[in-house]
């Protein structure tokens, strides 16, 4: 059964603290001309997002003997150990996709090649902390049917993350119908809308959710990474 969502620009959560650090500005404080650049893209991303997204629950998973391959309904999903490490103890998982829809991409990208690029990037930017958002939402409804059942959630992992190979992203979409939620999949298995997420929660009574999964990555000038390190030190 595919669960299927949608969400409104003001449902959702956007730390625009983050937003600020990500723009070169980890104080917080918005110089000129970007306090009025954000102020912008928030008004217009209320009108040109398309925030959909859909889940589903396996029949039935497992492990490959190496530990390093998830098995969802006989589909092998080589994650790689270290994604493998955090699912262990699964025994369901929920698939998922996600996306903010194709206009603030387009925005984004008529902005970055014509006259104001800096608020195109600000687009940019706002298009995936609204798909994250959005993602975030979509993971409190898994946690909700989890509980309901006795389970936890561990965290939501991706193609593309700890050496888990983007290609999978194919394997992925098989349990969804053809341009769910307006998403597609080029044959390189890049997402299109370009603002999208997609990925699988791992489900269980002895998993355990980490808040933080940047601690698994070894890119340590990642800013992401040291974002949330700044954050968890406050």
């Amino acid at each position: 059964m595919i669960h299927e969502f949608a969400y409104s620009f003001n449902e959702l959560t956007l730390d625009r603290d983050y937003l600020s650090a990500m723009l070169g500005f980890p104080d917080c404080v918005l110089p000129e001309p970007f306090d009025k650049f954000v102020a912008e893209a928030f008004q217009e991303a209320e009108m040109i997002c398309d925030i959909r997204g859909a889940f589903c629950f396996s029949k039935k998973c497992g492990f490959a003997a190496d530990n390093s391959i998830v098995i969802v309904d006989g589909i092998n999903f080589e994650v790689g150990n270290t994604v493998a490490k955090e699912f262990r103890n699964s025994t369901d998982f929920a698939l998922f996709i996600c996306t903010a829809g194709p206009g603030i991409s387009y925005r984004s990208q008529e902005l970055l090649s014509g006259e104001n690029p800096v608020l195109g990037y600000v687009f940019d930017v706002l298009g995936s902390m609204i798909v994250e958002a959005a993602t975030d939402q979509m993971q409190k409804e898994i946690t909700r049917i989890a509980k309901a059942n006795g389970m936890e959630i561990t965290n939501r992992y991706s193609p593309g993350y700890c050496n888990w190979s983007v290609a999978d992203q194919h394997k992925l979409f098989s349990f969804f119908p053809a341009n769910c939620c307006g998403i597609s999949l080029t044959g390189s298995a890049l997402m299109y809308p370009i603002k999208s997420v997609s990925g699988i929660i791992g489900m269980g009574k002895e998993v355990k959710f980490r808040e933080y999964s940047c601690d698994l990555c070894s890119q340590v000038e990642c800013f992401h990474r040291n974002y949330q390190h700044k954050k968890s030190n406050e």
